[in-house]
């Protein structure tokens, strides 16, 4: 299965915080499945680091090696199609990175790992 983490999954697997559904977690653990975080979830916690809104154990960059790389999974870079895809979506969800997500998820066949049930308006398989 290849599984595209929303921000919110990323930083609770990360933390291993109970919020994160045992089932995201089991999917997350199989070496079976491609996990892919994106580069627009990155770009969210830059903002929120910056803005005192996420506090981490040590500066992004080290943080992002640790709990994204250490673990195998992989980055997602934002392409020209997937801004472009962000266009062609109904608005069902108000947020820019998450619409992004959505635009990822249907470009790239990945499914979304979210605890946000608005993304099911958009008709992209979400694993919770």
């Amino acid at each position: 299965m290849r599984l595209l983490l929303d921000t919110h999954a990323v930083l609770w697997f990360a933390t291993g915080d109970a919020a994160l559904s045992a089932n995201a977690r089991t999917r997350l653990i199989d070496p079976q499945n491609e996990i892919w975080v994106s580069h627009a979830s990155v770009w969210e916690m830059a903002i929120k680091t910056s803005l005192g809104k996420l506090k981490l154990d040590r500066e992004l960059g080290r943080w992002l090696e640790r709990y994204v790389i250490d673990n195998g999974f992989s980055f997602l870079p934002i392409s020209l199609a997937h801004t472009l895809g962000v266009a062609r979506l109904p608005h069902h969800h108000g947020d820019p990175f998450d619409r992004l997500l959505v635009a990822q998820c249907e470009i790239e066949h990945r499914s979304l790992v979210s605890r946000d049930p608005a993304f099911d308006a958009y008709g992209i398989q979400r694993v919770w």
